[in-house]
This record gives structure tokens, sequence and C-alpha cells, in this order.
């Protein structure tokens, strides 16, 4: 797994709503199912997401939540910051604190290219990249 499950829920989230009518709020029960992530999980994200300015949410029938920009105005990592999942630079791979050249771990230069091919697509890979299949 490259990012922690909240990381991948949020994407997948995003991913849906992208795909959708952006005229047209989805409720949480729809996305939940379309998903399948746990409402209560999704809520959550969905909180964050809000929160974080990428996603718009309305009450009350016929409401639900849409994309608070156009397509093309929301990063990946726009995406990935709000639920704290976008790769940190000079994080370790074991988990022991920052590594760098001058004290690396065994994985430091290959883990060091790995993470910043992540940060640079979540950077610049926007909703507008995601296609819906046809």
């Amino acid at each position: 797994m490259l990012f922690s499950q909240t990381g991948e829920y949020a994407l997948r989230i995003m991913a849906c709503l992208a795909t959708t009518s952006p005229d047209t709020p989805v409720g949480a029960r729809n996305l939940s199912e379309e998903t399948g992530i746990p409402i209560h999980y999704l809520s959550k994200i969905m909180r964050r997401l809000v929160l974080a300015g990428v996603l718009t949410s309305q009450k009350g029938k016929g409401g639900g939540f849409s994309l608070a920009r156009p397509r093309d105005q929301i990063r990946f990592a726009e995406v990935l910051e709000a639920v704290d999942a976008y790769p940190e630079a000079g994080r370790c791979a074991f988990g022991w604190g920052a590594c760098n050249a001058a004290v690396p771990c065994p994985l430091h230069e290959s883990w060091s290219q790995l993470s910043g091919s992540v940060r640079d697509w979540a950077l610049s890979t926007t909703l507008a990249d995601v296609s819906n299949g046809s």
C-alpha cells in the first residue's frame, strides 16, 4: 500500500466525484455505496475534504457533496494533504525519523526516489486527469 487507507479512500472519493456531473451533488450514502467505503469512515474523510476547500456540501433535500472548484484546479497533492497522507520529504522508509544522505537508512536512496516521484505525480495530476472508463 503506497498510501494510508485514508489517503486511498480520499483519492477514491475524489475520483468518483470527478466522474459525475459537477452540477449534481452526490449524497454520502450514494458515495459510500459507489466507492465501497463504510459510511462512518467516509463521513470523516468528507469533513476533512470540505474543510480543506476541495469539496462543498449542501444539506437538505437534493443536497450532497460537489467539487469546490473545476476538476483541473484540484491536484491530488491537495487531496492527500487534506487527510495527512501526502508523502513527506525526508521521511524514513523504516520509520526511524528523518533520514538523509549523511545518515541514511538502508533504503534511503531508493525510497527517496520513489517518494519524490509520488510527490511529483500528486503535484502534477489533477482530477481532470481522472478517466471515467469511457
